[in-house]
């Protein structure tokens, strides 16, 4: 018989002769159920991904963060829907002027209207930076995932390379790779990017695939004589990957920022394509001019960066286990 408690809880003999504390042990599976009292049934434990979205949804910087993000998405996909006119169709007559109806940013020195051309940037910066950060996501969580499982030489072999990357400065690698580049098209600047921005996923990728290894679980899958191939994409990716996706989430705002900087200097895209670091780079001759061609390119650049940094940080809050 199990001997009572003082605060009515039992103590229940264990197979191993010792004592286990019935009160403690109920009560911390037992969670209150929807419609009846506390400790009626035992709840089903969350995954990382379901208490991550649990709170997520309550905090305002992911929700408000989110809503700009969707909102640059949707003007990516379908940018008619908020601005009517061409951003290529320009009059010189209107070269520098400000705002006015129908025209609520002004002009740029082309007579283009700022506010088409600011709405229409969105979707070479987004495509830019999603692109890349798949790219970038795809190649470097592939072999650091696969060089931190199998190790020794293949291991060493992929560290030195990462070094090797590590030590070219992004800007002037692009300075250098990108000014023999003549088409207008997104994709030398996302390859560019891609390779040199696979190392540092790798890196987050290896280090979260070795600890993920070590733990028990996934010893006692390959003693029970699971395949590698099932380990990886079964018992270690999933519990691998979310230092991966706040890293990648992260860097999304980066390759924006990068894309523009790299079209600011003359290498990255180039006109007739419609892109935020180009504006910025015209509207620097005209800043003392007409600040608002400068104004409204770097307003929405900045704030694009600002929203995909700000989702990554709360990502990586709802994720980390040491902050709960």
């Amino acid at each position: 018989m199990p001997e009572q408690l003082p605060d009515g809880g039992a103590i229940a003999p264990t197979g191993a002769g010792g004592a286990m504390d019935l009160a403690t042990s109920e009560g911390s599976t037992l969670e209150k159920t929807p419609g009846g009292p506390e400790g009626t049934g035992p709840s089903k434990p969350r995954s990382l991904w379901s208490d991550a979205w649990h709170d997520l949804r309550r905090n305002p910087v992911f929700i408000l963060s989110g809503l700009v993000i969707l909102f640059l998405v949707f003007i990516s996909l379908w940018p008619g829907a908020i601005a009517t006119q061409n951003p290529l169709n320009c009059n010189l007559a209107n070269s520098q002027e400000g705002s006015r109806p129908g025209h609520p940013f002004g002009f740029d020195g082309q007579g283009c209207d700022v506010y088409t051309r600011t709405v229409y940037g969105a979707r070479t910066s987004v495509s830019v930076g999603v692109c890349a950060t798949l790219g970038v996501a795809l190649l470097g969580s592939v072999l650091g995932g696969l060089a931190g499982f199998f190790g020794g030489v293949w291991d060493a072999i992929l560290s030195r390379i990462t070094d090797i990357f590590f030590a070219i400065p992004v800007v002037l690698g692009g300075l250098v790779l990108l000014s023999v580049v003549t088409t207008n098209t997104i994709w030398p600047v996302i390859g560019f990017m891609v390779l040199l921005g696979w190392p540092q996923l790798s890196r987050i990728a290896r280090g979260s695939v070795i600890t993920a290894k070590q733990n028990d679980y996934v010893q006692a899958a390959r003693a029970l004589g699971a395949s590698n191939t099932r380990m990886l994409l079964r018992h270690i990716t999933p519990n691998a990957v979310a230092p991966v996706i706040v890293v990648a989430t992260i860097a999304l705002g980066t390759y924006i920022a990068l894309e523009a900087t790299l079209s600011y200097l003359g290498v990255g895209l180039k006109p007739p394509t419609v892109s935020w670091g180009i504006d910025i780079s015209t509207a620097s001759q005209y800043i003392r001019n007409a600040p608002h061609m400068l104004l409204w390119p770097a307003g929405a650049l900045a704030i694009t960066v600002l929203a995909f940094i700000t989702l990554g940080d709360a990502i990586r809050d709802a994720l980390d286990p040491k902050l709960r």
